[in-house]
């Protein structure tokens, strides 16, 4: 990549050489882009992110994820689901929701589900309810599972081992946990998606040796923008993390791997595509 970077602090394509992107998991539905999504997808197509699926994680948040893909075809998809935070509210009317908007082709997915023990948001026995219920309505509907796990792999774990041989494709987004965890959703078959966690140097340094052992097959990434900012991505006048930034995630995956960042943005690209079911970029 070239180290001169334009003042929006993104990468533009011409400058990184790099395949088409493709961003797995960005909640772009989130109120913080509701003012500059425009801007933000300009930046991105600079930045040469060309796919984004947008997540969907709670009732209101997955009809604004399907109308973002329904108002941007053929760059933006959703996934319809409902985070583990908001596990309470699970309940009769949104799982028919969640059923309907699997039928649209441009939901490419269900989930966000899972489970996340380190917030407790919402009571563990209400999470584990919600996430069986998305796990079941994902074997009923064949839809790709995008995943969500934080500080409750064994229960985590347990549930997906269940119901894994009546699923389809599975990834485990935002992948910030041990080695040995890993290598328990690689032996299930799980797809993994790698945000700007790998950059941080506080707190994912041990990516650095983990992500080595992932099949180039198996490998995605992802900006979980709003969150997750890369710190080793050019500071700016604000601190939200957007879909251009992605760019700074297959440069960590890059150096971790020992891969050229033309070669991990084509296979994360590729896989993306394969997983998801989504057209070669135009």
């Amino acid at each position: 990549m070239s180290a001169a970077m334009p003042a929006s602090g993104c990468t533009p394509a011409s400058a990184s050489g790099l395949p088409p992107l493709v961003d797995i998991g960005a909640n772009l539905a989130h109120d913080s882009f509701d003012a500059d999504l425009d801007a933000v997808l300009h930046r991105a197509t600079l930045a040469g992110v060309t796919q984004i699926v947008v997540t969907g994680s709670s009732a209101e948040s997955n009809r604004k994820a399907l109308a973002l893909a329904l108002g941007h075809p053929g760059r933006l998809y959703a996934t319809a689901g409902l985070h583990p935070h908001h596990a309470s509210e699970w309940e009769a009317s949104l799982a028919a929701q969640i059923r309907e908007l699997a039928a649209q082709p441009q939901v490419v997915a269900l989930g966000e589900c899972g489970l996340d023990y380190f917030r407790n948001y919402s009571p563990q026995a209400d999470q584990r309810r919600a996430f069986a219920a998305q796990l079941a309505l994902a074997a009923e509907t064949g839809k790709p599972l995008f995943l969500h796990q934080r500080d409750a792999h064994a229960d985590f774990l347990a549930m997906l081992r269940e119901h894994r041989p009546q699923l389809g494709p599975v990834v485990v987004h935002c992948f910030t946990d041990t080695q040995a965890a890993l290598e328990d959703y690689l032996a299930l078959d799980c797809h993994i998606g790698i945000t700007g966690w790998i950059c941080d140097e506080r707190r994912g340094t041990h990516l650095l040796d983990a992500v080595r052992i992932i099949p180039d097959t198996r490998l995605m990434v992802e900006t979980d923008a709003p969150y997750l900012l890369p710190r080793t991505a050019p500071k700016t006048s604000h601190r939200r993390n957007e879909p251009a930034y992605l760019v700074w995630v297959v440069r960590a995956l890059a150096a971790a791997r020992r891969q050229s960042e033309a070669a991990v943005a084509a296979a994360t690209s590729a896989t993306a595509r394969a997983f998801f079911g989504l057209p070669a970029p135009e």
